[in-house]
């Protein structure tokens, strides 16, 4: 029988050893053996099981969440799979709407030409995300950003959505020419993006140090700022946010 360890697994999967026996220590992930020297190994079932969690976790649940959905579905791992498989593939394609939107809207606003509804928002339906904005914020927030977005005008709409894609492109071009995260353009940058966020959101220092975790975590978030040629923005926006939330907020 095939067995993996510890740190092969955490490498493999992009993740640490701690996170793995965090795993194990919450119920998800049992190794299959563990060495008389305490080394934990794992075997092709805990593979298919880590594989299980991390794609529910990019799909933005939860971890009592995803106990949920395995102690349901451990019986029929194919079934499992499947619909796994067939949730990613409609989160690629909400993506890809998402990406071709914010593409028009970055080309036409360069252009100057005129914009429309149908084109900014196509790929952008917030109440998708209540039940994950609830789990992580909890329900009032959801509430209170789903009344706010539906106050506003299709111009209004548009105006917010175009304000964001302005500031995913300047941290892009920030990142492109080599600018330090630190530095007072990119936290300008940032200056902006937190105003930005604040407006649906009390923004404290823990909110925006999660929130730039979770433009590189996860791939609908990360598809915003990375794109042909500027793979690692995410990863430049993260750091950026990071420093402003220690500079000037607190929780």
């Amino acid at each position: 029988m095939t067995e993996w360890s510890i740190q092969d697994i955490a490498r493999l999967a992009g993740t640490t050893s701690r996170t793995l026996r965090y795993y194990g220590e919450v119920g998800l992930l049992e190794p299959s053996r563990v060495g008389r020297n305490g080394y934990r190994y794992y075997d092709q079932d805990s593979l298919v099981r880590l594989q299980r969690i991390l794609l529910l976790r990019e799909l933005g649940l939860g971890l009592p969440a995803i106990a949920d959905v395995l102690r349901g579905g451990d019986q029929d791992t194919v079934t499992a799979l499947r619909t796994h498989l067939e949730l990613l593939e409609q989160e690629r394609q909400r993506i890809d709407r998402q990406i071709r939107s914010v593409r028009t809207t970055l080309r036409k606003t360069e252009r100057g030409e005129q914009l429309m509804a149908e084109e900014v928002l196509d790929g952008f339906d917030h109440t998708q995300y209540e039940q994950e904005v609830t789990e992580r914020w909890g329900r009032d927030a959801y509430e209170k950003g789903d009344r706010w977005w539906r106050s506003l005008s299709d111009a209004d709409k548009k105006a917010f959505m175009e304000q964001q894609a302005g500031i995913a492109r300047d941290f892009g071009a920030a990142f492109q020419a080599g600018r330090p995260v630190d530095g007072d353009e990119v936290q300008d940058i940032t200056r902006r993006q937190v105003e930005w966020l604040s407006i649906t959101m009390t923004v404290t220092k823990a909110y925006v140090e999660n929130l730039g975790e979770m433009y590189v975590a996860d791939p609908r978030f990360r598809a915003n700022y990375d794109g042909p040629g500027g793979e690692g923005t995410a990863e430049f926006v993260r750091d950026a946010m990071k420093v402003y939330a220690q500079r000037h907020l607190s929780d």
